[in-house]
This record gives C-alpha cells, structure tokens and sequence, in this order.
C-alpha cells in the first residue's frame, strides 16, 4: 500500500509545478526534446522545481524513517525483506536527490528532474546575477538533502556527484564518507547564512517556506547545524560544544512563527497541490493507508490533546473492542495474541474507541475497511478533525488537503535540549520536554479552524491541555528509574514529530529509547535496519560501487551495539 502511496506522492508533489513543469531541465547524456536547456530557464523557474522537489524528499525519507519507528505503520514481518525497502523501490527517493533518469516522467506527465542536479543547474545564473538569496536557499536545501542521504543510506557520492560535462561526464562516481559529508553540510549553511545576510539586486520570484524572511532562513540554517551537531554526538567530541554555541547565540528556530515546512494547498487538479497524504486518503474508495496502532494507543491512553488533530476515526467501534471480531473487516481480531506481545503487555490488532490501524509489521492483505479504517486528521495532512460525528469522509472534505510538511519546528528543538541536557543530569529534560510538548501542542490545535465544518465542541480546551502537561510533568517525577525517564522524553518527542519520520529514526538509533515500541508482528523479525539498501539504479549503473550486504551496515554516527541487545549510549 505504501509503495503506491509513495509514486502517488510523487505524481502529486509534481503537480504542484505548474510553474516550472514545462521550463526546468533534467540534466543528463540524453536531451530530452520536452525540457528545456539550463542556457532557456531562469534561476527563479530552477528555484521553484528545487523547493518542491525539497518537500517532496522530505515527505519521502520521512514515511521511510518513521514506519521504523512506529510513527507510521511499517507492511513488512522480516525487516531485512520489507518490500519498501527493497533497492528497487528506494529509486525514487535517490531520483528526486540527485538527478532524474533520461526521460522521467511521472504518470501525471510532468518531469521531475532532481535537486542536487536543479540546483547545479541554476547556480552559475544565480552567481552571475549576484542572487545571494537564491544561492542561500539552495545551499540550506542541499545541506538538509545531502545529511538525511547520509542518514538513511551512509556513504553516499557527492563531491564527484554531478560533475563533469557533455564530453567528460563523471559515469561512476565514488562514494565519500557520511562524515565528510556532515563537514559539507556545515560549510553549506555557513555560506548559506553569509548569503543571507547580504542585499541582493534580485529576489526569488517565490520563496514557498519563509516568503522572503530572510532573518528566519538563517535561524532554519542554524537549526540545522544544531541537528547536525547533535546528530554526531557519539563520535564528534565537540559536537555538544558547537550545540551549545548556537544556543548561546539565540539565533535558531525557539518560536512556531519561525517553523521550517512546506504549506499545501487545496487544488485538487491541474495541478493537484493538496497535501499527499490527504489526496491518498480521502478518495472515492477511502482511506489508502493504515495508521499505527502504537502510537494512536498511546495518544489515546494518556488523553493526549492532539489526538483528534492526527487522527480521524471513520468508525465508532472496532472488532474485537467494542463490536464482534469480524473476519472480513480485521482479521486479526480473530486470531490468538502472539505471546510475545503478552509477555509484554502490547496491544493486538485493535484498540478502543474505534482507533482502526494496524500493528508493526503486520502485512496481512487488504480487506474492504476502506471506509472503516482510521485516516490522517486535519494536522499535518489538511483532513478532518475528529468531533466524534462518525460520518466518513469524501474527495475535498476537512481542510481539503492544505496541511504543512514540517522539516524543522521549535518543538523539536526543545527536544533536542532534552537530549543535550540529560546527558548530564537526567532531570534537567524534563523542563525542555514539557515545553516541547506545549509547543507542539500549541501548534496542532490551530489547524483545527481549516474543518469549518466541525462541531468545534470537540476541540481541546486549556484545561486538556494544562491537565496533560501536569500529567507528563508528574509521570517524569514518578518514573521508576532514568530509563524511564529516557522513555518518557522520546515517546513524547516521537509524537511531537508526527508528519515526518526522520529525526525518530535518527533518535532510535542514536539513543536506543523509547524501549517501550510495541514490537515486530513476527517474533523473530530479524536484526533492526540500522541503514538502508542503496538504490537499485545506483549499484546497477555505477560500476564503482557493490550493494550493501545488509542492512545492518551502520552511518558513521551510529556506534551502539547491535539492536536490539545495545546499551543506550548516552
């Protein structure tokens, strides 16, 4: 299911060049008679292909990283053998980095060309024109691109990426090491933000994330650098130094005014510009996805406020909860509970008050439940927001699809603080988790307004949300030792990132916590991905380089024992 979601993703995502689809151009041996040249586009139509292609990464390594973590729900019993982690179906992702296959095109018939190779592109008119905004947009792009390909997949090609020309082009190029990439990165951001503190003669016709804030777009790179220097904490010795350094200076991303995402639209054809996970979900058939009973057990267990916001229940009741097993509808409901999901306490196959999604690693097939089956809400994905109404849903329904793609929010950065904190004293978290989970909550609650057609008597009032503050404050005190404390932080942080995968991933590896992830469906799934496969496209047209021989190979960062026996490295 979600290898279709993911190619539709990308049909929609380029939908929403409708005005760069017919101008930007595809960098390869092969002209393609439909694109233009670099020499026929401007650097404002390059610029625009580069920030949509940008949110389309994002949303992509996003599902991958949090299907892994339960932040979405992973179709696969064997981790080593799960289908959307098969190289071949990792192509797009590594398309739409670096540089599209001659000819690409997507069922829409648009192109989509590849934002390393975009931004290649639009430099040397960009440089030229002395169009320092444009050239700071693209540096901040490449810098988040190029460390989440290193995340995801370790050493990647980058310094020969790209290169050459018509007559010598670079065929295969070598791969360099993740942590030279890091270093690239943050050189990136350092020009990026010298760029943008300098006047330029022109302006970026569209600027989708910040419309011309020039002073925010350096907070952003500067949040960046703290991701990374966080990120590379278990083998940088200064990293939590340099972390530290930027916090002094106050200049990053602390306010929701200053978020870093994309905003969707409404439009729903030509182009389609609404958010994908909402175009996926509120069809003519119903949902197209299933959404993890971990986490929408724990919302709903702790009376999360955000809970009607992420999620939208079709149905009052589920098998095997409120109303009869049904072998039709939900399987499982009739099926024996795995004992290692007793031995550990986990929910099995359905949860109360009609929350209907699946647990980790259940790959049954698809029965007919699409109008049954719990969908994204109104945040991130501009759905509905559940007021307990029960009555479906239908193409254009809630916010019609106007969500955001969040890439880096000021929740998330009081998270990172928690981590950075407790490394030295445990209980110094819990301040810096409380007002990351206020945020995040803060936030949520605004996209309530974009379902004008809900009962709004639904929606969380202050005394929810000061009573689930006063809970987690509590919980944190109370916590049996530090592990639990470690638990408590990440869980609320996994579902303060809710609409991208990324930084879960990344956390899991690089802590070990939560420990409290409900487990594989299989009880002997086999060992944790701690990378990715290289995409088939690469190993299969470079001759420089061998596929990995599993997914157990670990990025540069990662140097905690093998999963799931490991320590947490703090």
């Amino acid at each position: 299911m979600k290898n279709i979601y993911k190619y539709l993703g990308l049909v929609l995502f380029s939908g929403v060049l409708f005005m760069t689809s017919c101008e930007t151009v595809e960098l390869d041996l092969t002209e393609n008679p439909n694109q233009l040249r670099p020499d026929q586009s401007s650097p404002d139509l390059f610029l625009n292909s580069i920030q949509v292609d940008f949110a389309t990464f994002t949303e992509l390594m996003g599902w991958n990283g949090g299907d892994l973590v339960r932040i979405g729900y992973m179709n696969g019993r064997n981790y080593q053998n799960v289908v959307n982690y098969n190289p071949n179906q990792l192509n797009a992702e590594w398309q739409i980095a670096f540089q599209a296959d001659a000819n690409q095109t997507l069922a829409s018939g648009l192109e989509f060309n590849g934002i390393l190779a975009d931004i290649r592109a639009m430099t040397p008119a960009a440089v030229e024109g002395n169009l320092y905004h444009h050239i700071g947009i693209g540096e901040v792009i490449e810098a988040y691109t190029i460390v989440t390909l290193v995340d995801f997949f370790g050493d990647i090609p980058y310094s020969e990426a790209l290169q050459g020309d018509a007559e010598t082009p670079i065929l295969n190029p070598n791969v360099d090491s993740g942590s030279s990439i890091y270093d690239a990165a943050l050189a990136l951001l350092d020009d990026a933000i010298a760029n943008f503190e300098l006047d330029a003669p022109n302006e970026p016709a569209n600027d989708f994330y910040y419309n011309g804030n020039w002073d925010n777009w350096i907070k952003a790179a500067n949040t960046l650098k703290m991701k990374i220097h966080l990120q590379r904490r278990l083998v940088e010795p200064n990293a939590i130094a340099s972390f530290n350094a930027i916090l002094d200076s106050g200049d990053y991303i602390d306010e929701t005014s200053e978020d870093f995402q994309f905003q969707w639209g409404s439009n729903p054809v030509q182009p389609d510009a609404r958010h994908p996970r909402y175009a996926q979900n509120y069809t003519p058939s119903g949902g197209g996805d299933y959404l993890p009973n971990w986490l929408m057990n724990y919302m709903n267990e702790s009376s999360d406020p955000r809970i009607r916001y992420y999620f939208y229940r079709q149905n009052s009741a589920t098998p095997g909860a409120e109303a009869p097993p049904n072998e039709e509808t939900l399987a499982c409901s009739l099926e024996p509970v795995p004992a290692h999901y007793i031995d550990g306490g986990f929910t099995f196959c359905f949860l109360p008050n009609g929350y209907w999604g699946r647990d980790h690693g259940q790959n049954a097939g698809i029965p007919p439940d699409g109008f049954l089956r719990t969908v994204y809400g109104v945040y991130p994905s501009g759905g509905k927001f559940d007021d307990s109404s029960f009555d479906g849903l239908s193409v254009g329904s809630g916010g019609g699809g106007a969500g955001v793609t969040p890439i880096l929010l000021a929740s998330w950065v009081d998270f990172w603080r928690a981590e950075e904190a407790m490394l030295s004293d445990i209980d110094a978290g819990k301040a810096f988790m409380i007002e990351g989970a206020r945020k995040s909550i803060e936030k949520v609650l605004t996209f309530g307004s974009l379902d004008s057609g809900a009962d709004d008597s639904f929606a969380a009032a202050p005394g929810d949300v000061t009573n689930f503050v006063n809970q987690i404050d509590q919980d944190f005190d109370n916590a049996a030792d530090d592990d639990a404390k470690w638990d408590l932080v990440a869980e609320q942080y996994f579902v303060a990132l809710f609409g991208n995968g990324i930084d879960g991933y990344n956390y899991y590896r690089r802590t070990g916590y939560p420990t409290t992830l409900q487990p594989n469906f299989e009880p002997d799934p086999g060992a944790f991905i701690r990378s990715l496969n290289y995409p088939a496209d690469f190993v299969n047209n470079n001759s420089s380089q061998d596929p990995k021989p599993n997914q157990t190979v670990k990025v540069f960062w990662d140097n905690n024992g093998d999963f799931p026996e490991f320590p947490p490295a703090n």
